[in-house]
């Protein structure tokens, strides 16, 4: 394929490289992305009433248990080609590794978690017996749980789409080869695109941009999502609406990606997205209703 009909990507893929630290620009995309997550939930949030603090204690939880689960559902995938022969480098989390579907299901289960177990009576008894040096054992002001998601679903979208530019700079996600004229060639030595094929990388020939048609797809569902946050009821339907057309959008287009773990003939991510369609779609269809936004009257000057 001609080099002009193709766009070649030279940046390299690392910001920092000194003695064992390394920093990417896919380790740091995806921390200016969580940051981004948080800030405007928290901004969503406080202008619909919720307590501050109480935002943000969620937010800790969520951001670590995101961290957890990214790291995990990647180390699965691929123990056995990168992990196993250095089961170390599974906490070198700096150096990118990680899954998506990972720190989403991670976050939400670690949120859920501490929404549920911080005003419990047992953990209220323990404080009190236990923890009485920690302060007052009193109830938090937590938002709901199904209120909280429905705002962090757009936010999320916001955040994944930042974090796919660190992939594209990257070039660690290897595409189907493709002739169209946006397809990537990554020609910086250090970066995992330039790879023989033999050595995980995609061979150097020019590929589809698989997650840059992730990115563009998060930003038009974005633009699903918004308008709907406030007309579904009962909340957590927008976050199931987000989980259903995300998860269907992710397994088509992972079939553009060139994976070294496949379950029969599905990846890791379509698997999950799978699941996630099973549990979402009759959620919707038996308990999401549309109503009407109302909006606060303004009286005449």
């Amino acid at each position: 394929m001609s080099v002009l009909s193709t766009i070649a990507i030279g940046i390299n893929p690392n910001i920092l490289d000194i003695g064992p630290f390394l920093l990417s620009w896919h380790g740091f995309l995806t921390f200016v992305a969580v940051a981004t997550a948080v800030y405007l939930t928290y901004r969503w949030g406080t202008g619909e009433g919720m307590d501050q603090d109480a935002i943000l204690s969620v937010a800790v939880w969520g951001i670590i248990a995101g961290i957890v689960g990214a790291r995990v559902f990647h180390v699965a995938d691929f123990w056995g080609p990168i992990y196993s022969h250095n089961p170390l480098s599974v906490f070198y989390v700096w150096q990118g590794g990680i899954a998506i579907y990972g720190a989403i299901i991670g976050g939400f289960i670690g949120c859920v978690t501490y929404m549920l177990a911080r005003n419990s009576r047992w953990l209220l008894n323990l404080w009190r017996k236990r923890l009485g040096f920690l302060g007052e054992a009193k109830k938090a002001p937590l938002p709901g749980i199904g209120h909280l998601a429905d705002l962090t679903a757009p936010a999320l979208l916001i955040a994944m789409a930042i974090g796919r530019i660190g992939d594209i700079i990257n070039g660690e996600h290897c595409a189907l080869a493709t002739r169209m004229p946006w397809g990537l060639v990554y020609t910086h030595p250090d970066s995992p695109g330039s790879w023989a094929i033999s050595l995980g990388g995609c061979g150097g020939f020019a590929s589809h941009p698989a997650v840059a048609y992730e990115l563009l797809f998060d930003l038009a569902l974005l633009l699903v999502i918004w308008p709907m946050r406030h007309r579904l009821r009962p909340h957590g339907m927008t976050f199931a609406l987000y989980g259903a057309l995300y998860s269907t959008g992710r397994f088509f287009i992972s079939f553009l990606r060139v994976e070294t773990n496949n379950y029969w003939i599905f990846n890791e991510a379509q698997i999950v997205a799978l699941a996630v369609v099973i549990i979402t779609i009759p959620l919707l269809v038996y308990k999401a209703q549309l109503v009407q936004v109302v909006r606060p009257s303004r009286g005449r000057s």
